[in-house]
């Protein structure tokens, strides 16, 4: 029998210590690296852009793969891409966890639109709170946040 989804995942990455290191005029380069490697495992990505701290990602991921494993491939492989193209001096490394949403294929084309206007986005928003509303959106809290994170 074959394995069949339809999940659109929102991914965020951020570097060690959330350090401020992706360049403007170097984030293409990742971000081409990046779907490249997804696509060559099968996990199309739909759009991916992120501002100096942190990046996001959205793209299916086949049923053979999973998602831990995915994102490992990702954080590894555009590891030794920055460190050996020097794409970004002061990148050390991936911080340890993500932040990952699911999203409905129907809202697919919203998810785009967010994700490519990331830096209008945070002009007013910290990530912090952007990860809180998409929390919220998901009803993680409830519609409300635990003690000391409102």
């Amino acid at each position: 029998m074959s394995s069949f989804k339809q999940i659109l995942y929102h991914l965020i990455l951020k570097p060690h210590k959330r350090e401020k290191v992706f360049t403007k005029n170097q984030r293409d380069r990742l971000y081409k690296y990046i779907s490249v490697v997804s696509k060559n495992i099968d996990c199309p990505v739909f759009a991916i852009n992120g501002i100096e701290d942190h990046l996001h990602i959205l793209v299916t991921i086949k049923p053979s793969i999973s998602l831990s494993d995915y994102i490992k491939k990702i954080k590894i492989s555009s590891s030794i891409f920055i460190k050996a193209n020097h794409v970004f001096p002061f990148f050390r490394k991936w911080a340890e966890g993500y932040s990952i949403f699911t999203c409905r294929m129907s809202d697919k084309k919203t998810v785009i639109n967010y994700i490519n206007s990331q830096e209008d986005h945070h002009k007013e928003k910290s990530l912090y709170d952007e990860i809180n509303d998409l929390l919220v959106e998901c009803d993680y809290f409830s519609s409300t946040p635990p003690e000391g994170r409102g």
